[in-house]
């Protein structure tokens, strides 16, 4: 493999292991029917559970590129060993327990093993069973760990060996873990318009990824459902169809502290002129870290129209203007500064609590994420070396001093 390490304390391979676990359980829950639940690191690496209660044991093995899986390969005989003791704590034959081991190695043309490949295609001796190579195996083995193995196989009667190896199957040649990515956006996500998909599925990973941790800490003790991983991929691609946008900065907050103070950006200052309060001055501070960094996620994966940005910008400018004259109507050169501060606190509560819920202000109808409008707001009363829109009646004629003051 490229770049593959040859340090024998390296834990990269074992890394990699863990990572595999998790992309190939999400693979394989798209496979299976929605009610199959899956769990990680419970009986095997993976344990698929249907409506029925049946249990399949899957055990994985992400194997270097050209590895053959032969006779006497530890991988098989270490899995083995997993099973047969689950199979013995479940009353063996009346056990509901199926065996998968999904390795990305290739069982050797010459090996028994391939007559636990799907299509069985045996070996070139097909007159034994699977229990007679097995047992022939396992007696020319060497190894210590493959000993205790045979040691407690040959522990079963007859039909119990046959009974348990009947339950196993190989699938060798899975897909490697560098692999999965594709196979599910071509496999399913054909629904998507291809120049999503990868979009869809970092952010599908991401939150598989994090139902993944709070399973194995014990946050979550129940499986992770199929269902599941169906609703969460619908809902994502509902987020990038014509009308809609994702929305993936509704929690995140800006580097460092938040100085509603000291800011001196010409938003802050503009709700510092109003009498706004600290608590809504932070607020207002992440709505616009928010809808800043949203539109430049946007932009960097093309999701926006060509001049979108803009004409949504002009909507609430043009909104904006119209709001504002009704508020300012009564004013004049002589209006007391409460006056205008309480009219710059109204023309920005409409801003701020009300703008939201007129369709004809979203960016597209079906964002409503409440910061990409208020964001939007503050966006434009940033513009320098004038901002677009303000909120004191007088703040245009007092920037420059105000602008120095806090500076």
């Amino acid at each position: 493999m490229a770049g593959a390490t040859t340090d024998k304390f390296s834990a990269g391979e074992q890394g990699l292991g863990y990572i595999y676990q998790a992309r190939l359980a999400l693979l394989q829950l798209l496979h299976l029917p929605e009610d199959t639940a899956v769990f990680l690191e419970k009986d095997d690496d993976l344990d698929f559970v249907d409506s029925n209660g049946n249990k399949s044991l899957a055990s994985l093995k992400h194997k270097a590129i050209g590895d053959r899986l032969t006779n006497l390969s530890t991988d098989f005989w270490k899995s083995v060993r997993i099973w047969l003791a689950r199979y013995k704590r479940d009353d063996c034959i009346s056990s509901n327990l199926r065996f998968f081991l999904f390795t990305t190695s290739a069982v050797s043309d010459t090996s028994f093993l391939k007559g636990f490949l799907p299509a069985q295609s045996g070996t070139n001796d097909e007159t034994r069973t699977l229990t007679e190579q097995a047992e022939e195996a396992l007696d020319k083995s060497k190894s210590d760990l493959i000993g205790v193995t045979a040691k407690e196989f040959n522990e079963l009667s007859t039909s119990e060996k046959q009974d348990f190896l009947a339950r196993i199957l190989i699938l060798d040649g899975s897909p490697r873990i560098e692999d999965i990515p594709e196979t599910i956006k071509d496999k399913h996500m054909r629904s998507i318009r291809r120049e999503h998909r990868n979009f869809i599925f970092e952010r599908l990973e991401g939150w598989w990824n994090d139902a993944v941790i709070k399973h194995l800490t014990g946050r979550r003790e129940e499986g992770i459902f199929g269902y599941e991983v169906s609703d969460k991929l619908s809902a994502l691609s509902e987020e990038y169809k014509l009308d809609n946008l994702p929305i993936t900065y509704r929690r995140m907050v800006p580097d460092g502290a938040i100085d509603t103070e000291n800011d001196s950006r010409i938003f802050v200052v503009q709700l510092r002129e109003i009498g706004i309060s600290s608590n809504r001055i932070r607020n207002a501070i992440l709505d616009y870290y928010r809808a800043f960094k949203q539109r430049s996620e946007w932009a960097r994966e093309n999701l926006l129209v060509s001049g979108e940005i803009e004409n949504h910008e002009d909507r609430l400018v043009d909104e904006w203007s119209r709001y504002r004259d009704v508020v300012f109507e009564e004013l004049d050169d002589n209006s007391a500064e409460d006056v205008l501060m309480r009219a710059g606190k109204e023309l920005y509560k409409w801003a701020d609590q009300q703008s939201g819920n007129y369709e004809s202000l979203r960016i597209r109808a079906r964002v409503t994420e409440p910061y990409v409008t208020r964001g939007s707001f503050h966006i434009l009363a940033n513009v320098n070396p004038q901002p677009r829109i303000y909120w004191h009646p007088r703040f245009l004629d007092r920037l420059d001093q105000l602008l120095r003051v806090s500076q």
